[in-house]
Formats: structure tokens, C-alpha cells, sequence
């Protein structure tokens, strides 16, 4: 194996004068240069960063062998939950299953339908036959509810902006409908199946896509046949620029219920529109933003919602909308020890999704809110799907773990009997593997959990390679799941960890706001925690451990690596928030200031420029090996937080270990990313790993 200690010659990256003051404090960003990703400079830039990491890449000879092994164990057929639409008519049943197929190595899952579970299925839409290499994803979709229907929306090259057809289900033909300027958004029919409702942005500067910031969404109705332009404005707020609507029909049909979101803040407002009087006005049924809260369905005005207001695990409530005072409102299912995910209604019953340390619980409760059974999961992972309508008896749902390939299963609601309906094979042994939960806990002594996955009889003897993944932020919960790019490394004797920190939602909101704004150290902390830990219990050691995150994850992977950099051997920080001073003037950036607080704060700018990644930077340090990856028109987290962090580390940088940075082209944020590129960057992820860790493959 080539010496990881051949020392790399980088890219000159030209570095300005530009200073900013803040709040009396000047900061200076001498790369602001690279935050235009389509200037000359930034070009040139892109492809000689490239040159130097693809090459580097390229020599690793472990790397084709890891990317045939990933390829091979890719190649299995995945299965996506079924849901049925449609309705049964005299003239003859329109009710249909649909549901998600990928054979293997499609760049993107097919979408077929059924009359019957036992019929041979029908391809609905191939997005791989909408582009040659696979960049066009399906983003979205929503069936007409008498499942003659299809509205879609598509995404190219991983963009978060998306445009919205339609197709006749029967014939599988286009019509004319085209939407554009859609983002954030999904679709909502109206029960006449004339339109339906979506959101949308006012179209931007075509040239400056990336940067623009995102404000003044809109609520429409779009009526079928008629061009965009002619879409009816049904709700916006010119007096709340940052406001987002997200909006869905009742099962009834007779409320279009409108949430209102804050950028990323957890708290929304809910609005109701009666469709049944054409001049009904928008009715404000909760207008302060203090609690969470999900429109669950509703019988005639009583309206069911899940919500964290004085339930920070979360409990269900019913609001007679007729007398819609708080003091009316009745509790169904009060809050428990574990934390209420989501809530639906099936058999005429709440099917409640619950977390237990990290794990699915599954819990089915009468409409008076009493407990009828726990649904009997496969084991100690993730649980997701019971979706379906209100009478439903039948519903389905996947059950996945660091161990078991996402398997369908159907669900009896009258029995409580699960049954397999697609099982994918996967060429490996999973008795040959185990996984673990433990505690440890972190700086401040907050009890912290932690998922260890590994090869069974592997020696406690500190010299494991060892991937150490977590996010932690957004009250997003990070739970089980299987993964053929772990299974690769677990393969070559790999330790997967992968510890539930503040700021995620696995604890409800508290724990969510325990990682939030002025508290975000304890984030880090909690991850420096569970790296001390992995060392301390002899799983392996700092020249064995590579840090890694994607996004939110990638901050914590950045602002760790810079306040440790003796603790880690690796780190590969994806598609990071790496500038916490500017990262609020682009695009959906300014949304994430109720998770992060922001610069423009003199009260909030402390935090901020405490822990941001790039500006703690220090010279002449010896920092981890690092691969920084992201993709050139990443329009969620702008590519410029890799670039401008990968300059500065280069230049800060003292050592062998190399300090690369990975920038994929016709790509974006992730979503809708096509297999073969997926397979590309495990490969060179691992790769990189294998050098820097010194693998034996």
C-alpha cells in the first residue's frame, strides 16, 4: 500500500482584502471570491481542486476493488412502500396500489401501478428515461383521489427547484400542464379532481439561481387545462417575507388545511380555508408560533392534531373548530415517555409512531385516545409507512436496521398480523454482524446514546477503523437503517458508530433546543464525547477514527475537527454549513437563523463566530486528513461554505495528511442523486479512508 505521507501540492487560491465588521469585531473573508460559482476564477478553481483530488483518488489501488464490492452488493431490487388511491364505482373501480421499484442499478427508482397486489405491474414513470445520465429525479408526486391522476414534479442535477406535469394514469400520457418556480412544495387535489394546490417562489434571476434568497412564497390553485399564469392566488403574506405554506385537502374534501412554516423553526401556525363556499375566507385557527403542531384528519369541524404545546415528546389534541378557544381544546393521547414521531388514522383508529431511544415503536389507540395493541416489530430499528384512508384496514409499512435491507411488510389493522410482502436479497450474512446501543455521557453529563455496528468477534484492542456519523440539528431524529456503503466497511473490518446528539429530535423538543442557537457547543460536545468514548472503550484509536457528516452534519464535522483536530485521523464533512456568518444570505440559507441564530444578532454573533468552522480556522496546525465533498449548483447549502473552507484549510494546513476536496458536477444537496454517482463517491469515500486510517483491504 503507497504512503499516505506524500505530501500534495494544492491549488493557488487567490486571497483578497475583503473585512467585514461585526458588531465591532472584524472578520476578514478573504475567499468571497469563490462564493460566484460560475465566475471564471471559481471555474478554474473547481476543475484544478478536481484535478489534484480525482488524481489522488485514482491512485489508491483498493479503490476499484471497493467499488466492484459496492457495485455487486448494490445490485439487489428495493422496494418502496405500496399506498393505494382511487375509488370503487358502479361503472367500474378506479382504486389502484402504486409504488416504487429500482431492479438494482437504475439510477432512479421506477413508479408502477396495480389493480391488485397479485397483478402484473405497470410502469407509471421511468424518470431514468428523462435524461441520459440519470441527473432528472422524481421529487414529488400526488394522485388524484379518484386514482385517475398523476401531478409530479421532477428536480435536475439535485436542485431543490422543481417543475410539476401531469399524466392520465390509464393512458400514461402527458397532459399539458406545466408548472414552474416550485420549490419546498408538494401537490393537494381538490375532490371535483379538477386542481389541485401547491406553493411556488416568483421566478428568480436566471443567472443567479443559486444566490437568491428565497421570501414571499405563495399558495395557488391550479386548475386543470389552464396555463400557469391563470392559477388562482389562494393565500400569501406580502407583511411576512419568510413565511412558507404548505397546504393539503381534507379526506372529506370539504378543508384545505394550510401550515404555515418559519424557515426551519419548529413551531408553525395552522389555517383553514372551508372549500365547500367557494367565498370562504382563510380562517386563522392557531396564529402564534409556540408549539409544533400536524393536522392528523378530522371529523366534520373537530380537527385532530399532534402537537409538542405543553408535550415537548408530543400528545394528540381535538379542536372543535365551531368553539376553537384553547380552553375547548381536548387532549386524545397525552404525552408518554417515548416521543410521538407522527400520527395517522386507519380502521378508525390513531396509529402512532413513536421513538424509544432512538428505535420505532409503534402504538395503535382507539379515537377516545385508549391503547389497543403495540404493533410487533422485527427487531431494534426503524419502522415507517402506515399510511392509507381513514376506514382502511389493510395498510403497509418498511422495517429497516443497520442489519436488515428495508423490508415490506403488510399489516392486518383488524388482526394486528403482519406479514412479509417484499423481502430484498442482499449478498451477505447478517448473522455475521451485530449491533449495539450504549450510553455515554458528554461534557456536561447529559446521558447521550449511541448505535455501534460492527463484524462479529471484533478484538477490543484499539485498532479498529472506526466511522463516527452524526447530524444533530433541526430536530431531525437519526435512527437504524441498512446501507450497502456501511456494509462495504464493515466488510473490511470497519466500526460503524453513529450517537443521537442534542439538537436532534429522538428526546422531543427539549432535546431539540438543548443543541439549538447559544447552545450549539453541546452539540460538538456530545460528538467529541462519543469519540473520546470509542477511544476509551478500546474500539479504536485517533489514528483510526474518521469523523463524518452531511449538511447540518457537515458544521458538526467542521467546527469538531477545528476545535479537536488531535482527536480525529479523518474527517469528511458533506455539503456543510461551514460559514455561520453569511450562510443566511442565500438562497434557503436565511431559514436555518431559528436553528443557528445569525451573524446580523450582536447577542447571537458571539455563538456564532465561537464554533464557525471557517473562521477558527488556525495556521500552521496540523489538521486530520480531510475530504470535503459537495457539488458544484448545490442550491440548499451553497457550494461557496466547501469552497471558501477548503481554501482556508489548505492554507492553514501543516503536514502529509491530505486536504482535498471532492466537487461533483451536475449534482446537488443529495436528494434524487442518481446510483451511479452514489456508487462513485462510496468509492472514493472509502478509498480515502482506507489510505488515511491505513486499511488493510
Amino acid at each position: 500500500m503507497p504512503s499516505s505521507k506524500k505530501a500534495l501540492t494544492y491549488p493557488s487560491s487567490y486571497k483578497s482584502n475583503q473585512v467585514d465588521d461585526y458588531h465591532g469585531t472584524l472578520v476578514a473573508d478573504p475567499y468571497r471570491w469563490l462564493e460566484d460559482p460560475d465566475s471564471e476564477e471559481t471555474i478554474t478553481w473547481i476543475e484544478a481542486q478536481n484535478q489534484v483530488t480525482f488524481g489522488y483518488l485514482s491512485e489508491i489501488p483498493a479503490r476499484e476493488k471497493i467499488k466492484q464490492r459496492f457495485t455487486k452488493l448494490w445490485d439487489y431490487e428495493k422496494y418502496g412502500i405500496p399506498f393505494k388511491e382511487g375509488e370503487s364505482l358502479r361503472d367500474g373501480s378506479t382504486e389502484r396500489y402504486f409504488y416504487f421499484k429500482n431492479d438494482g442499478l437504475q439510477n432512479q427508482s421506477v413508479l408502477y401501478t396495480l389493480k391488485t397486489l397479485d397483478d402484473e405491474p405497470k410502469v407509471l414513470l421511468d424518470p431514468n428515461k428523462l435524461s441520459e445520465d440519470g441527473t432528472v429525479a422524481l421529487s414529488g408526486l400526488s394522485i388524484s383521489e379518484d386514482g385517475r391522476l398523476l401531478a409530479y414534479g421532477l428536480s435536475s442535477s439535485g436542485s431543490d427547484w422543481q417543475e410539476w406535469k401531469v399524466r392520465d394514469i390509464e393512458t400514461g400520457e402527458d397532459l399539458q400542464d406545466h408548472l414552474k418556480w416550485i420549490k419546498f412544495s408538494g401537490a393537494s387535489w381538490t375532490h371535483d379532481h379538477q386542481g389541485f394546490f401547491y406553493s411556488r417562489y416568483d421566478e428568480p434571476n436566471e443567472k443567479t439561481q443559486l444566490e437568491d434568497v428565497n421570501y414571499y412564497q405563495k399558495l395557488y390553485y391550479h386548475q386543470l387545462g389552464k396555463p400557469q399564469s391563470e392559477d388562482v392566488l389562494i393565500y400569501h403574506r406580502p407583511d411576512q417575507k419568510e413565511w412558507g405554506f404548505s397546504a393539503g385537502v381534507t379526506e372529506d374534501g370539504r378543508y384545505l388545511i394550510i401550515s404555515i412554516w418559519l424557515g426551519t423553526d419548529s413551531k408553525n401556525l395552522v389555517f383553514y380555508k372551508d372549500l365547500t363556499n367557494h367565498n370562504a375566507e382563510v380562517i386563522e385557527l392557531i396564529n402564534q408560533l409556540e408549539a409544533d403542531y400536524s393536522f392528523i384528519d378530522n371529523d366534520d369541524s373537530v380537527f385532530y392534531l399532534r402537537t409538542d404545546l405543553n408535550a415537548p415528546r408530543g400528545r394528540v389534541i381535538a379542536i372543535d373548530t365551531k368553539n376553537p378557544a384553547k380552553e375547548n381544546w381536548q387532549e386524545i393521547i397525552p404525552q408518554s415517555a417515548e416521543t410521538l414521531e407522527s400520527v395517522g388514522i386507519l380502521n378508525n383508529q390513531f396509529v402512532a409512531d413513536y421513538l424509544k431511544d432512538a428505535h420505532s415503536q409503534i402504538k395503535i389507540f382507539d379515537l377516545k385516545g385508549a391503547f389497543v395493541r403495540e404493533v410487533e416489530l422485527p427487531g431494534l430499528g426503524s419502522a415507517g409507512g402506515f399510511g392509507g384512508k381513514r376506514y382502511d384496514t389493510e395498510t403497509f409499512y418498511s422495517f429497516t436496521s443497520f442489519t436488515i435491507p428495508g423490508t415490506i411488510y403488510r399489516y392486518d389493522m383488524v388482526t394486528g398480523k403482519s406479514e412479509v410482502f417484499r423481502q430484498p436479497q442482499v449478498d451477505f450474512n447478517p448473522d455475521d454482524y451485530e449491533t449495539k446501543q450504549v450510553f455515554y455521557h458528554s461534557k456536561d453529563g447529559t446521558r447521550v446514546p449511541m448505535f455501534i455496528t460492527h463484524k462479529k468477534g471484533i478484538k477490543l484492542d484499539g485498532n479498529n477503523p472506526t466511522y463516527l456519523y452524526a447530524y444533530g440539528g433541526f430536530n431531525a431524529s437519526m435512527t437504524p437503517g441498512f446501507s450497502v456503503s456501511l456494509l462495504v466497511w464493515m466488510e473490511m473490518g470497519g466500526v460503524y458508530a453513529m450517537p443521537n446528539l442534542r439538537g436532534g429530535g429522538e428526546y422531543g423538543e427539549e432535546w431539540h433546543q438543548a443543541g439549538m442557537k447559544d447552545k450549539k457547543q453541546n452539540v460538538f460536545d456530545d460528538f467529541i464525547g462519543a469519540a473520546e468514548w470509542l477511544i476509551a472503550n478500546k474500539y479504536t484509536k485517533t489514528e483510526k477514527l474518521a469523523i463524518a457528516g452531511g449538511s447540518n452534519g457537515g458544521l458538526l464535522v467542521g467546527a469538531c475537527m477545528t476545535q479537536r483536530p488531535d482527536l480525529f485521523g479523518a474527517a469528511i464533512p458533506a455539503v456543510g454549513v461551514m460559514d455561520m456568518l453569511r450562510f443566511h444570505k442565500f438562497t434557503i440559507g436565511w431559514a436555518w437563523t431559528s436553528e443557528y441564530g445569525s451573524a446580523d444578532n450582536s447577542e447571537e454573533f458571539p455563538a456564532l463566530y465561537a464554533y464557525s468552522p471557517l473562521q477558527n480556522l488556525k495556521s500552521d496546525t496540523a489538521y486530520p486528513a480531510t475530504l470535503i465533498t459537495t457539488a458544484d449548483h448545490d442550491d440548499r447549502v451553497v457550494p461557496a461554505h466547501s469552497f471558501k473552507f477548503a481554501a482556508a484549510l489548505q492554507e492553514a494546513h501543516v503536514g502529509d495528511a491530505p486536504v482535498l476536496i471532492r466537487i461533483e458536477t451536475k449534482a446537488g444537496h443529495g436528494a434524487g442523486k442518481p446510483t451511479a454517482k452514489i456508487i462513485e463517491e462510496a468509492a472514493d469515500k472509502w478509498a480515502f479512508l482506507v489510505r488515511a486510517l491505513d486499511v488493510e483491504v
